[in-house]
């Protein structure tokens, strides 16, 4: 369900000007998709919507033009020092605990991370588990995290 209401999402920002989360919510509803505001929120972080100059003082939903903006070591400075709380492992997993609700957004920038060890991330609302391969690079990817911090 998440996979054709995130294709749902971006052909209602390509195609029309959404102004609010309640306006997002509004024309999932009107496709038949039940959302609450909680997972459109969420939604809007795990796509990386960003708001836009629409005219007249007002601002829409789009994605961002430049992917490597998006994907900047800043963004992703950023985005750890404000949310990640902290980080541990055991074996070849790697544990990511954040602030409440913030858990997909990191988890979207770690799976653009061109790490070969990093087998994938699976993000709850808090925590999120990287699979990491061989079980020997964990510290490694633990100690690339942990540079995000001091930066």
């Amino acid at each position: 369900m998440k996979l054709k209401r995130h294709a749902v999402i971006r052909e209602i920002i390509e195609n029309s000007s959404v102004e609010t989360q309640e306006d997002l919510a509004a024309a999932l509803r009107a496709r038949h998709i039940d959302v609450t505001q909680a997972t459109v929120s969420r939604d809007i972080k795990t796509l990386m919507l960003v708001k836009v100059p629409a005219g007249n003082g007002r601002y829409r939903y789009a994605f961002p033009k430049e992917k490597g903006a998006l994907l900047s070591k800043e963004r992703m400075a950023r985005l750890f020092y404000d949310s990640v709380v902290s980080l541990d492992y055991s074996e070849n997993i790697v544990v990511v605990k954040t602030l409440p609700g913030t858990a997909n957004a990191v988890a979207a920038i770690l799976d653009h991370m061109p790490w070969q060890e990093v087998v994938g991330t699976v993000a709850g609302d808090d925590s999120i588990i990287v699979v990491v391969k061989p079980k020997e690079a964990a510290p490694e990817i633990v100690r690339r995290m942990e540079n995000f911090f001091a930066e």
